[in-house]
């Protein structure tokens, strides 16, 4: 089951992770300048998240594939882990869709 981790960096900013069921992080915020602020960004993600539009697919400089999530303004919230293969990438939004259903459920 997903969840959400939170997290405040060392630039003193609020993270949060979306993780798997094995702790993988599969998404990661941008950063927001206090914790209210990084909680509506949960809140925005998780209404945007089912929305395939809102998924942008990318190519990294050293071509490794990756996504982006953007809100319903264009603001990115946040980003995923390098992938492999285009294939790995598109799984690896279905999982933070599926995986995000599943932190809303538990919240």
């Amino acid at each position: 089951m997903g969840r959400f981790e939170n997290v405040l960096g060392a630039n003193g900013q609020f993270y949060f992770n979306l993780l798997a069921s094995n702790g993988q992080i599969l998404f990661q915020s941008e950063g927001y300048k206090n914790e209210t602020a990084r909680n509506n960004g949960i809140s925005m993600f998780l209404m945007i998240v089912s929305n395939e539009s809102n998924f942008e697919r990318k190519l990294s400089a050293t071509k490794k594939f990756y996504f982006i999530v953007k809100a319903t303004d264009g603001n990115i919230l946040g980003f995923s882990r390098m992938y492999e293969s285009e294939a790995s990438r598109d799984n690896g939004i279905e999982a933070v869709k599926n995986n995000a259903l599943d932190a809303l459920a538990a919240v």
